[in-house]
């Protein structure tokens, strides 16, 4: 991996817990807060200031901006949630450039083991564990932020274990 570990292992233990909350508030409420976003945003502004060489640091600040843009427009669009754009551009600067196709086969496969889940969840028994979940009645639409931040959690760990 691309990642230094020493960069994915300071930001484990602040991101990890905003990963998991994401992944809850979407179940919940089929929404990824503005308070989980911006917290995810501060801790990469701070830590990444004094893990990474400066140059770096912007050109992954630049990053955010650009997935953010993208990530409007995709909205707009009707493509994806709000939520969904803004956890995406603050997660952009966490990743290394040279692992992106990696991150994409992880987002890919998580997506694909949440969607089943939550369908099969959604059609048995375990569903009266959360009965008030939104998730459950909303059709098609589909809690991305239960695959979205788990990718991050375990691109984070995967970095911590095997980075650079």
């Amino acid at each position: 991996m691309s990642i230094p570990a020493l960069q994915a292992m300071w930001f484990l233990p602040f991101v990890l817990p905003i990963c998991l909350y994401v992944a809850y508030t979407d179940l919940a409420q089929m929404r990824i807060t503005n308070q989980a976003v911006m917290a995810l945003a501060v801790i990469f502004v701070v830590i990444g200031f004094f893990l990474m060489p400066f140059n770096d640091y912007l050109w992954k600040l630049a990053a955010l901006v650009i997935v953010m843009i993208v990530g409007v427009i995709l909205n707009a669009a009707g493509a994806m949630g709000a939520g969904d754009a803004k956890f995406i551009a603050v997660a952009a600067p966490y990743l290394a450039l040279g692992d992106l196709q990696f991150v994409m086969m992880l987002f890919m496969a998580i997506l694909l083991a949440a969607a089943l889940t939550h369908r099969m969840v959604k059609h048995t028994p375990l569903r009266r564990l959360a009965p008030e979940w939104q998730s459950w009645d909303r059709g098609k639409k589909f809690p991305l932020g239960l695959a979205l931040g788990p990718c991050l959690a375990v691109y984070l760990i995967l970095g911590a274990l095997l980075g650079a």
